[in-house]
């Protein structure tokens, strides 16, 4: 019987399970069924069994026709396959229709449901069957292959599912990547489920009937091992899919029966028992059903044992993932639904050799399995054997790189610790506690309820009373957090560990009652005080708790973008804030007063008002504690010199001070009397500065008070306005009097010069439409005066001047070459300045000098540097240099400084890829965002320049050494330049092509001028320009191997090693997976020009190869161009071949053809003609015409006409 199914992708035809047989099933024809004994009939024969068969199966399918709108027509569903995937009917009705038709005639319904499968499988083919004859059975095992037939160009696969022989024939190049299972969409994973859902309720539905009678399931399972054993992706998902379905369902049969017969088991007793008169006979006998659940379980059993020894254990290590998940994950559930038959080390040692599968959808299956397993806590004593022998790679899974395996390995030790005793050491508790400080949320936040429960939660210390009244629990896990913290070593990422703990912690995280009662109380009166260490860790967690209950989402580097809340989340946050801002307006003043002289504490402590809700002072009529909070900070800015204290005081008055609120005048009362104490003190100390006959006070006071009072100005005029104060007179004097005489201490040349920088800005801020032309005028001398003053201290002997002027100064060319000034063109003509050629060199020097050369002195002097310097100190320099390299890379990125220059920033990208690669890298994408073409430029101008640097340190009469150590170093830059590319080639292909024309003028130019010779100098540059090839698109590698052509004329004497990198570079655009044989092997000799050759090919199946098929294919022909014949491509062993070049060149390059050729460009699309005779294979590329159009323009732009580098252009 043949069924012909049509593509599963569409929905299928009435035809499809039209019968077209010539060896049909015997059967008798009282059941209706088709009917052939003979093996040779006539056409009428055949066509009349096939009506027949097509009657009986669409009769025996009339009670589950489905009606389906699709595209404005009713589409009558008729198949099995059909209304499954239509999915408009209860798959309960589906099934009873299917097994009432089993009942009336099984052969039939059998063919319905076999052909069900191939179709789910997504078979355009036909399925044939014939029934099995015990005569010929060693014949038949000798046919049970899977092949292909030469002389059909089909597929077929024959295997036996008794009592019949199934043929599944099927085109080859039927899209083996392309079936339901795969397809994306709502219409197929719905499909997915309903068909998992039909073969869980055929098993539900013939439990009590049809399962038992030796040929239903004997059926089904020869198919679908058959199936699974199949090369083909689509038959072995499919059938793998069903099996594992089919085995879930028989398990819960299996454990039903079990159930039913030892309750029946228990009656049957319990009725035994009973008084001779009272017992029942016809009780008795409904009792003695428990021999009938004896008889069904062994029966069971066996189907359990043939579906998992024939398809689980050749399919759970299939070659496709999605097949060994599935087999995973319907294990894991089997273990869960029935432990008694499946919880053994014979079924939990797949699971476990299964957690080192490369893919993470596998592994994922498996730790999801398992979670299953552990959270039942009955089942935990019986997988002491597989904890011990799996656990060490459990616990090392939360470093997994796949992201959502690591979140749910951590989840998994959480239920092993819960219920499995001391299985985890504590050494794997420390190593898991540390994933908290992660930067992927989901798996910190596990990792945060496994460090919560494990070891700050007090649940289990019920017995244990906390002292210390009702703060008592509280401060229990306070300390318990503040001791991990300190022990972590990594207090610096307080607001990661916070963030993590936040969802489960989050009662305790926000009792900031408790925590500032810890921080109050004084350590001589009180024994339960805190120590200084674990004071400072202490105020670091308020600070955290409270930012990330005011702000709501996690901190910098933990989340891609702040999260959006829910009206729930926003009025919690509202509410929080409220809670904040009320305690801690009474409380942080007296914190303030505590710990005003330490200034790590301070500056922490400080941070808290800006997440205050500032309307609660006039509401709450708080006044008063303002008032304290303003004494405080001006007591704490008297006392303290230290930056972080000073930024904090400062930013603490500029959140007070928002005009909107009502306690404005009172801060900026208090304000302005701070600023001019400070002013006051700063006038005073430069007064008698300048008083001084030397101009340069030698005493260490006033040298530090100078210092401290300039530190103060400049951190207050950061946040505030301080114009009226006339600030930048006074400074820009100290740096003008350093840059002429060099002698100010440097203690006060950094804060004067970051003083000078913040007036200059105001006043730049300060500029609008109605300003004065006289004024822009001064404050453009102004701007040019600070410039110059900073290009002189790029110079300073000071390392710390150094680099700090370096910084202002390209963060003030960034603002000139970017300022708006309030929409005043004319301001903006006046005020913009773009550094001048002199000043981007000297930029471009210091990079050079003060970060990549010192870079190289520091690799050479490694030893010395460990014995002087400690690891933080190296931390420290290599952060400073990266904020170098930033500043300038930003000049570059927005176009402040040529992009040219990133030409001297590339060449280290491999040298110092590890400190800093991520900046260079991110540099060459933003140019290219910018401008591609001249971005790519600039890749080729590095690697000339580098090429050029090269040659010169070689001997100019060895050549080039393609073996030394820069030259390597070279083609491995070219190389990852090309990476950057990515993977888009036609995104790309314009910046490629630009990168071989430029190299290729490169390579060949100087080459007739040099010693009288023809050899170009620059010829080995090809080898460099070579790793760009495969970024090139077939068609391109044509434009640009036509391109070559042109520099390359006939009498050349092409046997000399010297040649080599043009051969090479031949090669390298020739190469494709098409054209295997393109160039000959030998170095030193090419093919001739229009040998013609014929080749054969196989097809390929996924698994292995089939018999060949010899076809005739054409091979390259010679162009007959003049002067090209040395370098003409030779003839492959390919399906596919290159045009000629006279066609070729006709069709993509007509300005470079002879004669004139006319471009055959059309509107849309350009297409090659086809000049293939019969039987031969011609490549035709389609390609836009605008894309086409861009590369040809590159490769044009510059040589328009012939060029005369190695000869003459052919005629």
């Amino acid at each position: 019987m043949i069924a012909e199914p049509s593509a599963a992708g569409n929905t299928p035809s009435h035809g499809e399970n039209a019968v077209h047989d010539e060896t049909v099933p015997e059967s008798s024809v009282q059941n209706g069924s088709c009917v052939s004994n003979g093996n040779l009939k006539t056409p009428r024969e055949k066509r009349k069994d096939r009506e027949q068969c097509e009657n009986i199966r669409k009769s025996s399918s009339s009670n589950r026709r489905v009606r389906q709108l699709q595209n404005g027509e009713v589409v009558e569903a008729v198949t099995l396959f059909e209304v499954v995937s239509m999915g408009k009917q209860a798959m309960q009705s589906v099934v009873d229709d299917w097994v009432e038709a089993y009942k009336q005639d099984r052969d039939v319904a059998l063919l319905d449901l076999i052909n069900f499968f191939i179709q789910c499988s997504g078979c355009q083919g036909m399925v044939t069957a014939e029934m099995f004859q015990s005569l010929r059975k060693r014949d038949v095992m000798r046919k049970m292959t899977e092949t292909f037939d030469e002389e059909t160009g089909l597929q077929y696969k024959k295997f036996m599912v008794y009592p019949w022989i199934l043929t599944v024939t099927w085109p080859v190049d039927m899209d083996n990547e392309d079936y339901p299972l795969i397809r994306t969409g709502p219409y197929w994973k719905k499909f997915k489920t309903n068909f998992c859902e039909f073969i869980a309720v055929l098993v539900q539905q013939c439990q009590c009937s049809i399962l038992y009678d030796s040929y239903l399931m004997d059926t089904i399972i020869s198919l679908l091992t058959g199936l699974a054993d199949s090369m083909v992706r689509a038959f072995r998902h499919t059938s793998t899919l069903a099996a594992m379905k089919l085995l879930t369902a028989v398990v819960s049969v299996h454990l039903n029966l079990d159930v039913n017969k030892h309750n029946a088991q228990r009656l049957y007793e319990v009725e035994k028992k009973r008084v001779s008169g009272k017992r029942t006979n016809y009780r008795i006998d409904q009792l003695e059903k428990r021999k009938e659940y004896e008889q069904k379980l062994p029966e069971i059993q066996n189907m359990m044992n043939a579906i998992f020894k024939g398809t689980f254990l050749n399919r759970y290590r299939d070659v496709i993932p999605d097949i060994r998940a599935t087999c995973i994950e319907e294990i894991g559930s089997w273990i869960k639904t029935y432990p008694d038959a499946f919880l053994n080390d014979s079924y939990l040692k797949y699971i476990g050799w299964m957690l080192y599968d490369k893919q993470a959808e596998v592994r994922l299956k498996c730790l999801l399995g398992l979670q299953g397993i552990y959270s039942r806590k009955e089942l935990v004593s019986r997988m002491d054997l597989f904890t011990s022998r799996f656990k060490d790679r459990i616990v090392s899974m939360p470093l997994d790189k796949d992201h959502e395996v690591a979140v749910q390995a951590m989840k998994l030790l959480m239920l092993m610790s819960q219920n499995c005793e001391d299985v985890l050491s504590t050494e794997d508790c420390e190593t898991l506690y540390q994933f908290v400080y992660t930067t992927h949320r989901p798996l910190a936040v596990a990792a945060g309820e496994f460090l919560y429960k494990r070891l700050l939660s007090h649940e289990g210390d019920e017995e244990v009373q906390p002292k210390g009244g009702k703060f008592g629990a509280s401060t229990d896990q306070l300390k318990r957090l503040i001791c991990f913290v300190l022990e972590s070593k990594l207090h610096k990422h307080v607001a990661y560990l916070i963030d993590s703990l936040w969802d489960w912690a989050g009662t305790f995280l926000k009792d900031w009652e408790c925590m500032t009662t810890l921080l109050l109380k004084n350590r001589e009166e009180d024994e339960e005080a805190l120590s200084d260490a674990h004071e400072s860790a202490l105020i670091e967690i308020i600070l955290a708790t409270v930012r990330e209950a005011a702000e709501g989402h996690p901190p910098v580097g933990r989340g891609a973008a702040k999260k959006i809340l829910s009206a729930k989340e926003k009025k919690t946050q509202l509410e929080d804030c409220t809670k904040i801002t009320e305690h801690f307006i009474i409380v942080l003043p007296q914190l303030l007063a505590k710990y005003s002289t330490d200034a790590q504490k301070v500056a922490n402590l400080l941070q808290i008002p800006q997440y205050y809700d500032l309307d609660v002072y006039s509401t709450g009529h708080l006044e008063k504690h303002l008032d304290a909070l303003l004494r405080e900070v001006k007591d704490i800015v008297a006392k303290h010199s230290d930056m972080s204290v000073l930024e904090a005081s400062s930013r603490t008055y500029y959140i007070l001070c928002s005009e909107e609120i009502a306690i404005y005048n009172q801060v900026d009362c208090a304000r302005s009397q701070l600023i001019d104490e400070l002013i006051g003190q700063f006038n005073q100390l430069l007064d008698g500065f300048w008083q001084k006959e030397e101009g340069f006070c030698a005493d260490a006071g006033e040298i530090s008070r100078m210092h401290s009072a300039l530190r103060r100005v400049a951190a207050f005029h950061n946040a505030h306005d301080l114009t009226k104060w006339n600030l930048y007179d006074k400074t820009v004097k100290l740096l003008v009097f350093e840059v002429e005489h060099g002698s100010l201490p440097v203690l006060m040349i950094l804060p004067a010069l970051q003083c000078t920088y913040f007036s200059l800005l105001w006043q730049l801020a300060a500029v609008s439409e109605n300003s004065p032309k006289d004024t822009l005028f001064a404050l453009r001398r102004e701007l040019r005066r600070f410039s110059q003053i900073c290009m002189c201290f790029l110079h300073h002997k000071e390392k710390d001047v150094r680099e700090k002027a370096f910084m202002i100064l390209c963060d003030w060319l960034l603002i000139l070459s970017h300022q708006d000034s309030n929409n005043n063109e004319e301001a903006v003509g006046l005020l913009d300045y773009l550094p001048s050629k002199s000043l981007q060199e000297k930029l471009l020097l210091f990079i050079q000098k003060h970060v990549f050369m010192e870079e190289e002195d520091e690799s050479k002097d490694l030893a010395e540097e460990e014995e002087s310097k400690d690891e933080s100190c190296k931390l420290d320099d290599l952060h400073k240099k990266r904020s170098l390299l930033a500043a300038y890379c930003k000049l570059i990125v927005y176009n402040v400084v040529e992009m040219t220059a990133a030409a001297e920033i590339y060449k280290y990208y491999v040298k110092t890829y590890n400190d800093f690669g991520d900046i260079i890298k991110e540099t060459l994408s933003k140019t290219r965002h910018n401008n591609k073409i001249q971005s790519t430029k600039t890749l080729i101008l590095c690697l000339q320049q580098l090429f050029q640097t090269h040659a010169e340190s070689q001997d100019s009469r060895t050549g080039v050494d393609f073996s030394s150590a820069s030259f390597t170093n070279m083609k491995e830059l070219a190389r990852r330049f090309s990476l950057t590319f990515g993977w888009d080639q036609v995104k790309s292909r314009e910046s490629v092509a630009m990168i071989h024309k430029e190299g290729i003028e490169f390579a060949f130019q100087g080459a007739t001028g040099v010693d009288g010779k023809c050899f170009p100098p620059n010829l080995s540059f090809l080898l460099i320009i070579s790793e760009f090839s495969n970024r090139l698109l077939k068609p391109d590698k044509r434009l640009v191997y036509a391109y070559l052509q042109r520099y390359v004329a006939e009498p050349l004497p092409c046997r000399g090693e010297e040649w080599q990198p043009l051969i090479w570079y031949r090669n390298s655009l020739l190469a494709s997976e098409d054209e295997e044989n393109s160039v000959l092997g030998s170095p030193g000799e090419w093919s001739p020009v229009g040998s013609s050759k014929t080749s054969s090919f196989k097809r390929k199946l996924s698994s292995g190869s089939l018999p060949e098929t010899s076809q005739a294919e054409a091979a390259s022909q010679a162009p007959g161009l003049q002067g090209a014949s040395q370098l003409a491509p030779a003839a492959g062993k390919s399906r596919k071949r290159l045009k000629s070049r006279e066609m070729h060149l006709q069709e993509h390059l007509p300005f470079l053809c002879p004669g004139g050729l006319g471009r055959r460009y059309c509107k849309d699309e350009i297409k090659t003609e086809d000049v293939s005779e019969e039987g031969q294979d011609v490549d035709v590329d389609v390609v836009g015409a605008d894309q086409v159009g861009g590369v040809v323009n590159i490769i044009t732009q510059l040589h328009p006409g012939p060029c005369c580098c190695l000869g003459t252009i052919p005629k």
